[in-house]
């Protein structure tokens, strides 16, 4: 059975870090590229990170340079340390394979605020 479980969000300040986490289960992991996507209220998901299944990495600007994606094939997961946190950074975060896309996750709430 495929799942997602993503963990690690709450409430900080702007300026702030985060590291979410992301357990796979089902599928072939180290075979498998990833990303990371965040849906703020009344917006569309968007996808923010990405890591092949070789290692190479891919943000979008407007993450770039303040997120970093990284996984261990070892324990099925996959992670975004989140730095210097922006109140627009706020959503609930999910990870899933790139393509075909799997069943979404519940989803970790961040919250960026003072």
């Amino acid at each position: 059975q495929v799942q997602l479980v993503e963990s690690g969000g709450g409430l900080v300040q702007p300026g702030g870090s985060l590291r979410l986490s992301c357990a796979a289960s089902g599928i072939i992991f180290s075979f498998t590229s990833m990303g990371w996507y965040r849906q703020a209220p009344g917006k569309e998901r968007e996808l923010v990170a990405s890591i092949r299944n070789d290692g190479y990495t891919n943000y979008a600007d407007s993450v770039k340079g303040r997120f970093f994606i990284s996984r261990d094939n070892t324990k099925n997961t996959v992670y975004l340390q989140m730095n210097v946190l922006k109140p627009e950074d706020t959503a609930v975060y999910y990870c899933n394979r790139l393509s075909p896309r799997l069943t979404w996750g519940r989803g970790t709430q961040v919250t960026v605020s003072s």
